[in-house]
């Protein structure tokens, strides 16, 4: 049986299907996770039991299907994407940004808010209230705007007097924000994944989505941390391009 929540009375209702066998019951982690995020929750016992024989997508469901898709494809694809371009290409050519900035900026941006879109008309149809995924959503997208921001603000704006001789500390906070914002994206797909589309649709996400979103995890933090060899090679190529500026500053 799959659970339905609807806001009105806040009453919940498990509907059985051929190709979902029992979900609340058998699975006392999502059960747990719907009697934390909903109390009082009742027991499974006392859920009232609809049978159907088919439950085809809503408009409600194909527009939060479109967010998940569509979020996914931008956090843990697009962004990673240019996350690597930034930690790898910097120390073999100066056109990394450019990569860096398309990638981040250009193609996962409209994606991004193209996503927030459909999560917002969703909530309207739907009438369900803020709720943790949801808060955790919008968090992540004002990161996302700081960080490009900060980044643009990085690469135009330049005030070397300030930091003569050491690399900016806005540098590092850049690189630091954009690895938590992964890290929440990453947790944010696991939570709509495992919770919040069973939840509000009344449908499991199938196994090979769950593998996906692991294995594109893994592939990521696994080739970031092998990028890391590569700073002491940057920070040796930056640190002389400081004194090369200032030899030009002081002729």
């Amino acid at each position: 049986m799959v659970l339905k929540c609807y806001k009105a009375e806040f009453t919940h209702v498990a509907a059985s299907r051929p190709d979902h066998n029992p979900i609340i019951i058998s699975h006392p982690i999502l059960y747990t996770r719907l009697a934390q995020r909903f109390p009082p929750f009742p027991p499974p016992s006392q859920l009232s039991l609809v049978k159907a024989d088919t439950m085809s997508l809503t408009d409600y469901d194909k527009k939060v299907r479109t967010h998940a898709l569509l979020m996914g494809i931008a956090f843990l694809v697009i962004v990673p994407t240019g996350v690597l371009f930034a930690r790898y290409l910097r120390t073999f050519t100066n056109r990394w940004w450019w990569a860096h900035w398309l990638t981040n900026f250009i193609v996962a941006g409209p994606l991004i808010f193209a996503s927030w879109a459909e999560a917002h008309k969703a909530r309207q149809l739907s009438g369900f209230p803020m709720d943790h995924h949801k808060r955790v959503g919008y968090a992540i997208i004002g990161l996302y705007i700081g960080q490009v921001l900060i980044g643009a603000f990085i690469h135009f704006v330049r005030i070397p007097f300030l930091f003569v001789g050491h690399r900016p500390p806005q540098n590092y906070f850049h690189a630091i924000l954009g690895l938590v914002i992964l890290a929440m994206a990453g947790y944010q797909i696991h939570d709509g994944i495992y919770t919040e589309w069973p939840l509000m649709t009344g449908i499991l996400v199938t196994n090979s989505a769950k593998h996906a979103w692991l294995a594109l995890l893994i592939i990521f933090w696994v080739l970031y941390g092998i990028g890391l060899a590569f700073l002491p090679r940057q920070y040796r190529q930056e640190a002389e391009g400081r004194l090369l500026n200032q030899d030009k500053d002081a002729s």
